[in-house]
Order: structure tokens, then C-alpha cells, then sequence
């Protein structure tokens, strides 16, 4: 069966979630906004697009900063409104140059943080 990105359920604004997971060691480095196009972008070039809310425009992960996203393997949810995204990543994955963007834990009621800025 191909895969029709507008098969996707996108909420409200066209949307729908994108957690990118590091494929080799599982760990969760951020969770992103992909329109049906960032999709379609994605899966065409294998280099993870999301769609920025702030700038309302499309974002190549890594065109600015060079900490590309390689994708691995694009996942969809049962819901289908919710995408995984398996990549290999280049360099921190999270603006803070931080590996991955939760970098915050709450023990025993405080916030720790438990991941210094990369280099």
C-alpha cells in the first residue's frame, strides 16, 4: 500500500506531532510540528522537515545550525495523529546545544537538570 501523506490526522491548524528519536540508542531528542508538506519534504529527501509555528515556515532541521536529522524511519501512531521519527543526529538536537531538548527532570519536587550544553 503507498503511503498518502494527507491520510495523516492533522488537528485544527494543519498539524500534527513529531517526536525524533535517535534510532541507534532510543533516546528522545525533541518534539517538533510537521504540516502534510514537511512530511511529504521528509520522506522525498530524508532530511527532517518540520514546520515552524513561530516563523510560519517550513525548517529544515540543521540547514542553519548543521546539527542535521537524517531520517531512519518515519513511524505513524494507531491514531494516526502522531508521527515517530527515527534519525540519526548530527550534533545537539535541541537550540540550548543540548543532545536532546528535555533536559528538565522534576525529583522529589524540584526541576534538575540532568544535561549540560554540548562542546
Amino acid at each position: 500500500m503507498t503511503f498518502d501523506p494527507a491520510s495523516l490526522k492533522f488537528d485544527a491548524n494543519g498539524l500534527i506531532p513529531a517526536i525524533a528519536q535517535d534510532a541507534a540508542s532510543g533516546e528522545v531528542l525533541m518534539l517538533a510540528w510537521m504540516n502534510v508538506e514537511a512530511v511529504a519534504r521528509t520522506l522525498e529527501t530524508g532530511r527532517v522537515t518540520y514546520w515552524s509555528r513561530s516563523r510560519q515556515s517550513f525548517w529544515v532541521k540543521g540547514e542553519t545550525s548543521g546539527h542535521v536529522q537524517r531520517l531512519v524511519e518515519m513511524r505513524l501512531d494507531c491514531d494516526r495523529d502522531c508521527l515517530l521519527m527515527l534519525i540519526e543526529q548530527e550534533g545537539p538536537a535541541c537550540h540550548t546545544n543540548r543532545r536532546s531538548c528535555f533536559y528538565t527532570a522534576l525529583r522529589e519536587g524540584a526541576e534538575v537538570e540532568i544535561q549540560v550544553p554540548m562542546g
